[in-house]
């Protein structure tokens, strides 16, 4: 029989909803329990120094939602898509200031040339796995196409992001279709975010565990701009563990160059980082180059084989750029490049912060051919944070 589990993630005071079909107690077991393991925040992991927003997610930037449809099939399938959507109005119609960074191009970043090139992103950002980009391209320009106000457009710059969830998920038969896509975008909403196994994160591996959905935010105090800086990872990647400094890889016996580093080094790392700051694509690119800072701290090493990405975009109002305008000037107000360096560092902060929260929620998963990858063991993990001083005792 076959056998098919689609959660699909609701946010905000409604809390989680799961929507299924057919025989999926199971499934079920196999993929929520992400959501009953803690946040590294929540066990007394402070990361950095600047406060958090109130969700400590990239949904504290006002106006941003996010959505995730996530995909449990029988042994074999373990994969999903994750919308960012920046602003509840038309987003074609009126696009937000965005860059894209490439720390390590080798991956599958659709859409990339238009933002680069014009430093605007008019549709919602799509994560999901390596083969589904082309399917999630074509959900998101019928999506953008059906909108009211857009019956006379005929170009759509879709933005669409991997990694490859192949260990765990059965990727060549390419089971992400648009309806997954549309359906991720339709229940994105703001408050708490969903992570770990969740999404566009349900079958990736991270630092040989497994890997996933991760979030964080960083609030400035009113003396820097009282700006917010969230930021949404998936991840996928490998390379020797740090948290806090403390050398948690290297401790739990995934070390340079050992048998695992070697064997889980190549992935891929999509990061989206928002902002309600009145910067423009310039310096968002800026921003979206602190973001691999971030990442570096955490121990990666954006390696051969790894796709390691940052989208960057701003949701300030102020700096909308109309489709289309009767005018032939548009004035902004910008921060300037003097006023730059707090965001640069709640980038790096709340970048760091979300890769850990993807690993301290994801559950261990068994997936195609029967390969299993272990969640990262918490309490040995708080253990060696301890002895290192890299956590509340």
């Amino acid at each position: 029989m076959r056998l098919l589990l689609q959660l699909t993630i609701l946010h905000g005071p409604t809390g989680m909803k799961i929507l299924f079909t057919g025989l999926l107690m199971m499934a079920v077991i196999l993929n929520v329990g992400a959501q009953d393991r803690k946040r590294a925040r929540d066990l007394g992991i402070r990361i950095g120094v600047l406060q958090t927003g109130t969700h400590n997610a990239i949904t504290d930037v006002a106006g941003l939602r996010v959505g995730h449809t996530t995909l449990v099939q029988g042994e074999q399938i373990r994969t999903g898509v994750t919308a960012i959507v920046p602003h509840g109005g038309n987003l074609f119609q009126n696009k937000v200031p965005a860059a894209v960074y490439v720390g390590n191009g080798f991956g599958k970043l659709a859409g990339t040339t238009q933002v680069q090139e014009l430093g605007n992103l008019e549709s919602p950002i799509i994560l999901t796995n390596t083969l589904g980009v082309g399917t999630a391209m074509n959900a998101v320009v019928g999506y953008t196409l059906q909108l009211p106000g857009n019956e006379t457009v005929q170009s759509v710059n879709a933005l669409v992001g991997e990694t490859n969830d192949g260990y765990l998920n059965d990727i060549r038969g390419r089971h992400v279709q648009e309806e997954h896509v549309l359906q991720a975008i339709k229940q994105a909403a703001d408050g708490p975010v969903a992570e770990g196994n969740v999404g566009a994160g349900t079958g990736t591996v991270c630092f040989g565990y497994k890997g996933g959905i991760g979030t964080a935010s960083r609030k400035l105090p009113a003396s820097l701009g009282g700006y917010t800086v969230g930021v949404l990872v998936q991840s996928n990647f490998g390379g020797v563990l740090q948290i806090n400094g403390a050398p948690v890889g290297e401790e739990l016996g995934r070390f340079s160059f050992s048998k695992q580093v070697l064997e889980s080094a190549d992935g891929s790392c999509m990061i989206v980082v928002a902002t309600d700051a009145p910067v423009d694509a310039r310096n968002l690119e800026r921003i979206a180059k602190r973001a691999m800072m971030g990442l570096a701290k955490t121990g990666g090493i954006a390696s051969n084989g790894s796709g390691d990405y940052v989208i960057a975009f701003s949701t300030n109002e102020g700096l909308r750029i109309p489709y289309q305008s009767d005018e032939k000037t548009q004035t902004f107000t910008l921060l300037r490049n003097d006023e730059m360096s707090p965001l640069f560092m709640a980038t790096i902060e709340a970048t760091e912060e979300a890769i850990i929260n993807s690993l301290f929620k994801a559950e261990t998963m068994k997936g195609r051919q029967g390969n299993t990858t272990e969640a990262l063991p918490i309490q040995p993990v708080i253990k060696i944070l301890k002895k290192h001083n890299a956590i509340k005792r």
